[in-house]
């Protein structure tokens, strides 16, 4: 499947994840995403995928620094619910990416090693959008994303389906749309914030 240029341009995430490496998926454990990879789990690019794609990282950096982050081994806590502002797919793709899940993950093997559960909460009590921890040392960082500071969706949205948009504002809408989300990753250090602890 072809996908735009730009996806193929934005800089992935890599990750170490042990148990890949204990069930020999691969020699040493690494895991790389692409946006493309979230697309694929979301089923569409926008925003909302960008915005958790960038909060992955942009956040694990801030975590891990100088060091390759430790797939399965962060906890990760959501401000709002599944269902505000679809913080349900930013939480999907930063399982996706970290590992971490709800009840729903992999519980690990019978020595308690590489559980996945309880390591996902939504409508956490946090101040910023988004708080990565690190399970080995306890290091905090949070993550807000603003995208408004730069682009606005739902403008861009209703100029294609809102009553007075024209056949041409509907052609020319995937486009528009497509380039809001290049902007959002041309201008990251603008739409993501990030705190720590």
């Amino acid at each position: 499947m072809k996908y735009l240029n730009f996806f193929e341009e934005i800089e992935t995430i890599v990750l170490e994840d042990k148990l890949l490496k204990f069930l020999g998926v691969n020699d040493n454990g690494i895991i790389e995403f692409n946006y493309i990879d979230v697309v694929k789990t979301a089923g569409h690019s926008c925003a909302t995928v960008a915005g958790g794609y960038l909060i992955a990282l942009k956040g694990l950096k801030a975590l891990y620094e100088n060091e390759i982050p430790s797939r399965g081994e962060i906890k990760v806590e959501i401000k709002k619910s599944q269902v505000e502002e679809n913080y349900g797919v930013v939480g999907c793709i930063l399982s996706n990416i970290t590992g971490a899940t709800t009840d729903y993950g992999f519980e690990g093997i019978p020595t308690g090693e590489f559980n996945r559960r309880n390591t996902l909460f939504y409508n956490a009590k946090i101040d910023t959008d988004v708080v990565f921890t690190r399970i080995d040392t306890g290091k905090k960082v949070g993550i807000n994303y603003k995208p408004q500071n730069i682009v606005n969706p739902m403008g861009i949205l209703m100029s294609a389906i809102g009553e007075n948009s024209t056949l041409e504002d509907k052609k020319k809408f995937p486009k528009r749309f497509q380039q809001m989300v290049k902007t959002l990753f041309d201008h990251a250090d603008a739409v993501i914030e990030v705190k720590y602890d």
